[in-house]
């Protein structure tokens, strides 16, 4: 049974919402999953912290939750996660971050010298 961490859409056209979670690699996007580990919300708002009127240089934040420990439990038995999965675990820092970016050019002048 090949297991995967994976995103199932929920939420309104154009207001997308996620839940994070565990399930079987044949099943349909929105099927019922094994569990449900956490939600992603990839729509920025400002942080819940800030006053009632937010600054204009105020940074939004996505807002993303995560049940950690079950998720290093589904990591460490096998379950794979999406692409999109594998970015949100690796911003929590569960994961190293698939795809780096290449060095520029600038840089690597400055490593041959």
């Amino acid at each position: 049974m090949v297991l995967k961490i994976r995103l199932a859409r929920f939420g309104k056209r154009n207001a997308p919402f996620y839940n994070i979670v565990v399930a079987q690699a044949r099943t349909a996007r929105n099927s019922k999953p094994l569990e449900v580990l956490g939600t992603y919300d990839p729509i920025p708002k400002p942080p819940p912290a800030s006053s009632s009127a937010p600054e204009e240089g105020e940074k939004k934040v996505k807002d993303i939750k995560l049940d950690i420990s079950r998720a290093k439990y589904w990591l460490g038995v096998g379950a794979q996660p999406s692409d999109p999965a594998w970015r949100l675990l690796s911003m929590i820092g569960l994961l190293e971050p698939k795809y780096r970016a290449p060095p520029s050019k600038t840089d690597q002048e400055g490593q041959d010298q």
